[in-house]
Order: C-alpha cells, then sequence, then structure tokens
C-alpha cells in the first residue's frame, strides 16, 4: 500500500511543502513574515464607522447591559 504524501503551497512565497510545524507556511521564516504583517497593519479587517447616532445607541446600550449584569 502507498502512502499519500499531502502537499500545499505556502501563503506566503507559494512554495510547495509537505506538512511542517509552520502549516500553512514551509518554514518559520514565512511564518514570522505573515505574523509581521499583521503586526504592521498591512492586514485589516474593513469596517464602516459608526455615525453619531449608531455611537450613542451602542453606548446606551453597553451601559443598559451594564447596570443589568450582563
Amino acid at each position: 500500500m502507498s502512502e499519500v504524501i499531502k502537499t500545499h503551497k505556502c501563503a506566503i512565497c507559494g512554495k510547495l511543502t509537505t506538512e511542517t510545524e509552520y502549516t500553512p507556511f514551509c518554514s518559520k521564516r514565512c511564518a514570522d513574515v505573515d505574523l509581521n504583517r499583521w503586526f504592521n497593519g498591512s492586514y485589516a479587517v474593513p469596517s464602516e464607522d459608526l455615525d453619531e447616532l449608531e455611537t450613542e445607541e451602542l453606548t446606551e446600550a453597553l451601559a443598559d447591559a451594564e447596570r443589568n449584569g450582563k
């Protein structure tokens, strides 16, 4: 019976690699490059700014939740 070797492309450099402790990356270097991108803000989740009314409603809801012990 032959053994199946799973390979994938590194998320940073695209190099084909087998399962490693750094999956989905091929090496510690690529894992560190990805982490640095998170730290310096290269990756960001888009959001919409709340208008003043939405901000007030959210603040009131949070205050109510704190008063009610939730």
